[in-house]
């Protein structure tokens, strides 16, 4: 099974300049999860201290957004993961 993880933007220069990254996984937690055992540095940028997914990023699943649920959201081969990060300031 393969999916793929889209960290453009933000997480370039935590996997080797690459914006489209290909792993296994049935949900994506999963597939966060391979994401940071490829590139560790990830980890800080993608999880919360407590390993909760990071209150600045929301993730969508072939452009459906997986509010509330998103580390159990389930991923099949060939979907895309979109890691999108929130906007502040003012």
């Amino acid at each position: 099974m393969s999916v793929k993880i889209n960290v453009y933007y933000f997480l370039p220069h935590l996997t080797n300049d690459r914006e489209l990254v290909e792993v296994d996984g049935s949900t994506v937690g999963d597939c966060l999860n391979q994401l940071v055992k490829r590139f560790p540095k990830a980890e800080k940028w993608l999880f919360g201290k407590d390993g909760s997914l990071s209150k600045f990023l929301d993730i969508y699943v072939n452009l459906e957004d997986t509010h509330p649920d998103e580390l159990n959201y389930p991923v099949k081969d060939g979907d895309e993961i979109h890691i999108v990060m929130h906007l502040t300031g003012g």
